[in-house]
């Protein structure tokens, strides 16, 4: 009997595409968890687009210049990225004033900002730390790079993907902002997938022991999360983002292996 051959469809062409002309970084391991992760987007590219984003999201917001709580971001994002498995970053730490986006994000290469609307559930600086460590992770594990190799291909077309990266388009740096959550005002809604939301928060309650926080708070802080949200979020079944009672569940299990690296206040 003749085979039939199936024709790629259009992801199937834009995946061609894109090892057509990006060089790949094949598959890499996460830190920590030790997951294989398959990203097409070359890590050079990657933090280049992070830069460029930041810078613009930057440029249209209310950038908090001084005072207590933009201090506070600073030092505890200054101690994360200490004990990263990233210290080689050019970290960038920043406070927008929006006190009704109750987020924060980290886009590549350490590119950080937090919004005031955060503060009041993260209440203290352990608190913020529970966020800032997290949204890092995400960062360092490069999920949004696994996203963003999705999208992108998507939209490859005719065009090459290595010339999509380098023109830095408003489309791309959309792509790029999406990837990695930001614009969504709850922090609950993230567009991360569960497994790699667990995987983030594995890492970011190891990566605030280690910086001397407290990893058990991460318990009071999506109790108060969860209490913010007014019970607003969507059923879990109709979300990728474990529900606020799954991700407690979730961070007990996961606590004992952070307080191994935690030895008190620093």
């Amino acid at each position: 009997m003749k085979r039939s051959r199936r024709r790629p469809g259009r992801a199937g062409w834009a995946l061609i595409l894109v090892l057509g002309f990006v060089p790949l970084d094949g598959c890499a391991t996460v830190p920590i968890t030790g997951r294989k992760s398959f990203n097409l987007i070359p890590e050079g590219e990657e933090l280049a687009l992070g830069a460029d984003s930041y810078r613009q999201v930057l440029s249209g917001a209310d950038v908090v210049a001084s005072g207590s709580d933009l201090e506070m971001v600073r030092r505890v994002g200054e101690r994360l990225a200490a004990v990263s498995n990233r210290p080689d970053y050019q970290w960038e730490f920043n406070l927008i004033r929006d006190d009704a986006v109750v987020n924060a994000f980290c886009l590549p290469g350490g590119k950080v900002a937090v919004y005031t609307g955060l503060l009041p559930v993260s209440r203290t600086e352990t608190g913020l730390a529970v966020v800032m460590g997290h949204e890092i992770a995400h960062a360092i594990a490069r999920h949004g790079g696994e996203r963003m190799t999705d999208q992108l291909a998507v939209q490859v077309g005719g065009v090459g993907l290595e010339v999509l990266l380098k023109e830095k388009s408003p489309a791309t740096r959309n792509v790029v902002l999406a990837a990695y959550g930001v614009g969504s005002q709850v922090g609950v809604l993230l567009p991360f997938s569960r497994n790699q939301e667990s995987e983030a928060d594995r890492i970011g309650l190891i990566y605030m022991a280690k910086a001397g926080y407290d990893p058990r708070e991460a318990i009071e802080f999506w109790k108060r999360m969860s209490a913010a949200s007014g019970g607003q979020a969507p059923p879990e079944w109709l979300s990728t983002h474990p529900s606020h009672g799954t991700r407690i569940e979730d961070l007990e299990r996961l606590i004992p292996e952070a307080m191994k690296y935690y030895t008190g206040p620093k």
